[in-house]
């Protein structure tokens, strides 16, 4: 590279690599890369199997594409606007799945004859059903398998996928022997099985990626989809948003989304502005105004020049920011992989050795290959696949039936890691919702204050309505209501004037004035901490968790709220700031957890250890997070940490328990002392025990 070169700016470029199976996928992506010229890094994402590629702009696309190949990774650009949609590849799982279980199901049931005693002619008519059953589910069902392992070795290399092929086409293969030469035993059923739990958590994998990739949609559909331009002659017509341009004068009504980025040339509005600032109260807006895509335009029409359009604007710099922020998630591997990268090949050394040994010690092919598969068998990692899956979805519905949804059960794995959380304050430690105090209102003035916030959609106007509404208020017949932006509303009501408007000392905060003829009364609000907010801060204080405050809500609130509940804040956090912090929290060896409501907070969901939304938040914000709390109780949060604590030790019992077994058994298969008949039933019982073991979460939510 010249010394030019060097000195121009460094672009990044995202590919899908499905092939990306285990940590040894990852370590090999990241290291070679950067070994090719014009290449500075690479950086993998496992869950979402994505790579980021830092670059020199002379590697081109096509340069990159080739040097994945020559690794032996298939891949394929990422779209800029990455909206959710369904993968071939989650199609394919389900798919696999699903005949794996129709397969297993029906296995299973000629096995138990078998293993009952039949005999002669009976046995073998049963292992012929069993094999016209599992053969083609085999050759189905393992595709995924059998194409990624014959990909790698075509690159010499090895995955994870080697050894499960070897396994599953091994037991087939003797199998099939044995049915035609009237043997038995026949082991279709635990080649059936394998593959299912295999595919199981893979389809569980694929179903996340596109619940991830859904959300960045979301968070993109926020934007209006298209705009009214103003010609030079006055005249308008709507363009599509991805036509739009930036210099183009555009009108946008009330009530209406905003296209892209621009500045107010003129008009006076209140904009909902909360994706960006979290705030739930609307901004006022004017002349000289920056308003961005996504803004909802509530009370007037505006004229605004568009300054960024498309993939430069605001909100989508936030769905890239969401969508890199899971490249910090690209070292996390599932406690279930970590183990079988070292396990399985383990095993099918010790199965190869056994076949060796008793070769050499006279036994026979067929008795040594009998061993060998009853060593395959009695190891198969079923128990030890079930360890973290089995844990999860008990877990993840005992919390659900407290209020709490679990998206991915691998969220419950970095949830028990946490060691500090940080809490969004609007919608998060508070309600959300401005409350209206109506104590100082008689019965006339609650029937004309309900009466006028009716005909309004601004957020105060709608709070005070609905506490005016808990008291079975009727309202008053107002006529002439008008509503003017930034001022309020007015109407007359029996011949006199009456007003919903702005107070006159600004030290009012948080409220209306209430005017009918000459006589005012100030109507205050106040958006309520959650009922429980101290008791969840001090549940998770006794779990050792650190928490404070990020906001993106004006000062003045969040130090009031910080100061309620002893807690340190950081206020007017951008998107841009959460994250930061958040990726500094990190680099100082904390995992943090990020509990919070606004689309300003999908960043810092995505980029969290955890993360945590409320039942109330943007969809978007809902996609991002790990788990989605329903109610006003802020304690679902603590008790979340809790369980997944809890979840995680029973996890490590399991795979106690799984080794255990294979401590005791393997010694046993080695030594002729156990048929494949008898590895197969000791394989399912090992599986029943982890089973049993992780149904004992059902009550750790209910303590």
């Amino acid at each position: 590279m010249t010394a030019e070169d060097s000195e121009r700016p460094l672009i990044s470029t995202r590919f899908t690599v499905p092939g990306m199976r285990c940590a040894g996928c990852i370590a090999k992506i990241e290291r070679e890369l950067p070994k090719l010229q014009g290449i500075t890094a690479a950086r993998a994402n496992f869950s979402a199997k994505r790579v980021a590629i830092q670059h020199d702009p002379s590697v081109d696309e096509t340069r990159l594409l080739e040097a994945l190949r020559a690794l032996g990774f298939e891949a394929e650009p990422v779209a800029e606007n990455p909206l959710g949609r369904e993968t071939e590849e989650r199609k394919r799982l389900t798919r696999a799945l699903g005949v794996a279980g129709f397969g297993m199901m029906n296995v299973m049931l000629l096995s138990v004859s078998v293993w009952a005693g039949a005999e002669g002619a009976t046995r073998d008519l049963f292992h012929w059903l069993s094999a016209l059953i599992a053969l083609p589910v085999i050759a189905y069902s393992g595709r995924p398998f059998f194409s990624s392992a014959w990909m790698a070795l075509s690159h010499r290399r090895t995955n994870m996928d080697v050894p499960i092929s070897i396994g599953v086409i091994l037991a087939t293969a003797l199998s099939l022997y044995e049915t035609i030469d009237g043997g038995g035993h026949a082991y279709f059923e635990s080649a059936v099985m394998l593959l299912f739990f295999l595919l199981a958590g893979r389809a569980l994998d694929a179903v996340m990626r596109d619940r991830t990739r859904a959300g960045i949609g979301a968070l993109l559909g926020r934007m209006g989809k298209s705009a009214s331009v103003i010609a030079p002659d006055g005249s308008t017509r709507r363009v599509a948003a991805h036509e739009l341009e930036p210099g183009m004068l555009v009108l946008v009504a009330a009530g209406e989304a905003l296209a892209a980025d621009g500045e107010i040339q003129d008009g006076t509005s209140a904009l909902d502005n909360a994706m960006l600032t979290g705030e739930s109260m609307p901004e006022s807006a004017g002349p000289g105004s920056i308003v961005h895509a996504g803004a909802i335009n509530l009370s007037a029409p505006l004229r605004i020049r568009l300054t960024h359009v498309a993939e430069d604007t605001a909100l989508a710099e936030i769905a890239r920011l969401m969508d890199e922020a899971g490249q910090s998630r690209s070292s996390y591997v599932r406690i279930a992989d970590r183990a079988s990268r070292l396990y399985a090949p383990v095993v099918h050394s010790l199965a190869a050795l056994a076949f060796v040994g008793w070769m050499i010690a006279g036994a026979g092919w067929h008795q040594s290959l009998v061993i060998a598969i009853a060593v395959l068998i009695i190891t198969c990692p079923c128990a030890m696949g079930l360890a973290v899956p089995a844990a999860q979805v008990v877990a993840s519905g005992a919390l659900l039936r407290r209020g709490l949804l679990v998206k991915d059960g691998s969220a419950l794995e970095r949830l028990a890691e946490c060691d500090v959380a940080l809490f969004d304050k609007t919608g998060t430690l508070t309600l959300g919702e401005p409350r209206a105090d109506i104590s100082g209102l008689d019965t006339t003035a609650r029937a004309v204050a309900l009466g006028l916030a009716q005909a309004s959609r601004h957020p105060l106007s709608r709070g005070l309505a609905a506490a005016l509404l808990r008291e079975d208020v009727e309202p008053a017949m107002i006529e002439d209501v008008r509503e003017v932006s930034g001022q309020g509303l007015t109407g007359r009501w029996q011949g006199l004037t009456v007003a919903l408007e702005r107070p006159d000392d600004a030290r009012q905060g948080l409220a209306t004035r209430l005017r009918i003829g000459l006589e005012a009364n100030t109507i205050t609000f106040a958006d309520p901490l959650r009922a429980d907010a101290s008791e969840t801060l001090a549940a998770l204080t006794q779990e050792g968790m650190a928490a404070s405050i990020l906001s993106g809500d004006r000062t003045g609130p969040v130090e009031a709220v910080a100061r309620e509940l002893g807690l340190d804040a950081e206020a007017e956090a951008s998107p841009q700031a959460k994250l930061a912090t958040l990726e500094a929290l990190k680099a100082q060896g904390f995992r943090p957890l990020m509990v919070g409501d606004g689309l300003n907070d999908g960043p810092a969901l995505a980029a969290a250890h955890a993360s945590i939304a409320p039942g109330t938040a943007s969809d978007a914000s809902q996609q991002a997070a790990d788990a989605v709390f329903i109610g006003e109780k802020l304690m679902p949060v603590a008790l979340a940490v809790r369980v997944a604590r809890a979840t995680m030790r029973i996890v490590r019992e399991n795979f106690a328990f799984s080794i255990a077994y294979n401590v005791l058994a393997v010694p046993l298969a080695l030594f002729g002392l156990i048929t494949p008949l008898i590895a197969a039933i000791a394989m399912s019982l090992s599986s029943l025990v982890v089973v049993a073991n992780s149904l004992r979460l059902a009550r750790s939510a209910d303590r």
